[in-house]
C-alpha cells in the first residue's frame, strides 16, 4: 500500500504541472451527411442526391487529397458517386444499378469540412 502511494506520488512530480494532451494541427472536426433507399428484386434506384450543407466542403481522407465518402449497400448491388452528376463543389449523387436479390439498400456518405469560412 505505502510502495503504490510513493508510486503515484513519484507519477505526480516527473509530469509537468498541465500538461495535456494536443491534437494534431490538420485535425479538424466534420460533419457526416448522407442519402439512403431501398427496393426490391428487378428495381433500379433514383439517383440519390447527399445534401450539400451551406458553406461547408467536401472533407479529404486524412492524408490523402481524396473525397471522405462512404457508400454502405446489402443485398447483389452495384453502387457509386455517378462522375457526370457530382462535382464535389456543390452536387453530390449517388446511384446503383438493378437489385439482384429478393431485397436491397444503399447508403451514400460524405464529410464535409465547415470549420471555416469558405
Amino acid at each position: 500500500m505505502f510502495s503504490a502511494f510513493i508510486s503515484l506520488m513519484l507519477l505526480i512530480l516527473v509530469l509537468p504541472y498541465g500538461a495535456s494532451a494536443q491534437e494534431p494541427e490538420d485535425s479538424r472536426a466534420t460533419t457526416e451527411l448522407s442519402c439512403s433507399f431501398s427496393m426490391e428484386k428487378g428495381d433500379t434506384a433514383q439517383p440519390c442526391q447527399v445534401p450539400f450543407p451551406q458553406g461547408c466542403l467536401v472533407a479529404s481522407i486524412p492524408g490523402t487529397k481524396q473525397p471522405w465518402t462512404t457508400i454502405s449497400k446489402a443485398g447483389r448491388l452495384q453502387c457509386r458517386f455517378d462522375e457526370r452528376e457530382t462535382d464535389w463543389k456543390t452536387k453530390i449523387v449517388g446511384s446503383c444499378g438493378q437489385c439482384q436479390t429478393v431485397r436491397c439498400s444503399a447508403h451514400f456518405s460524405v464529410r464535409f469540412d465547415c470549420s471555416a469560412p469558405h
